[in-house]
């Protein structure tokens, strides 16, 4: 297992560093002037000139990248243009309500799919199957801006019964989870439910009614365990989304997350703080998928030596 997880970990680096490359070269490649955007265009060509060398805007671009490179290593993202702020101490205060967001909505997500997926491959054809496809094509069609809105002017406008937007209380948390984890929840009902039909019939599953084993053993332990695999692929890819790119759903809900401050950096060309940012939810991106590689080994160890 140890040999496998280094594996993944040294795949990662190229990944990693590209997203660097990409990261770095966005300060050439967006419109406009950064210290223009930071002192305003009224400033005198002094104070600009005293700023960009400051900011070390007129060195080479390969000693530019250099300095960049060895602030990564040292862990430092730099400095918010526009606040003046280390970027790691805002990224630290927003990620952990990004986070916060992520999970309540993925396990409101899991829950709701695979319990749907496993009752309507259970009872293909019945009215649960026919509910299970309809919440899944309706969560696929409804865009998570819409779904929020629509969840706001019911729940929060129309009956008073949870707040519309900001973060607090668990209370804050229920409407942008739900909207968050919208689509992921018709995925996943329609993965589990594919993957368990496959999965109940299979010779193990006879094999185990055969031996008089309750129903739900056989369901739970036997073929959904085996048919996991593709639900652990659904899983890891939509968390590892919902924490790199809720900014849909932080923007409506004003939560303070790390995705909302992506949006307000764009909107004030903030491009270290943009630059920052890219580079840490990639990290993440990349953790979480080898999260799931580690799971897809307990689950099936043969996956550790392919």
């Amino acid at each position: 297992m140890s040999r496998f997880i280094l594996r993944r970990l040294l795949l990662a680096i190229p990944t990693l560093f590209g997203v660097l490359v990409v990261a770095f070269l966005l300060l050439y490649v967006a419109p406009g002037d950064p210290v223009t955007a930071m002192i305003g265009e009224r400033a005198d060509s002094a104070t600009i000139a005293r700023l960009r060398k400051d900011l070390r805007l007129d060195d080479p671009l390969p000693l530019r990248f250099g300095h960049y490179v060895g602030q990564i290593v040292k862990g430092d993202l730099g400095r918010s243009y526009i606040t003046n702020r280390p970027i790691t101490r805002d990224i630290r205060e927003r990620f952990p309500k990004t986070l916060q967001l992520a999970g309540a909505a993925m396990l409101f997500a899991a829950f709701t799919g695979i319990t749907l997926g496993v009752l309507s491959a259970r009872h293909p054809g019945g009215w649960v199957d026919r509910l299970a496809l309809g919440v899944a094509y309706l969560g696929i069609s409804f865009p998570v801006y819409w779904v929020g809105l629509l969840l706001i002017l019911l729940f929060a406008v129309t009956v008073h019964l949870l707040p519309p937007s900001g973060y607090g209380s668990w209370r804050f948390l229920i409407l942008p989870a739900l909207a968050l984890g919208m689509r992921s929840v018709a995925f996943l009902a329609r993965v589990t439910r594919s993957s368990m039909l496959d999965a109940l019939s299979a010779d193990y599953v006879r094999t185990a009614r055969a031996k008089g084993l309750a129903e739900h053993v056989v369901v739970l332990r036997h073929a959904l365990r085996n048919a996991m695999i593709p639900i652990i692929t659904v899983l890891g890819l939509d968390f590892g989304a919902y924490l790199t790119g809720s900014i849909l759903t932080e923007t409506v809900f004003s939560w303070p997350g790390i995705g909302r401050y992506v949006v307000n950096a764009i909107a004030r060309r903030d491009l270290p703080a943009i630059q920052g940012a890219v580079l840490f939810l990639s990290a993440v991106f990349v953790l979480v998928n080898l999260v799931a590689d580690i799971a897809y080994a307990k689950t099936d160890p043969r996956v550790a030596y392919s």
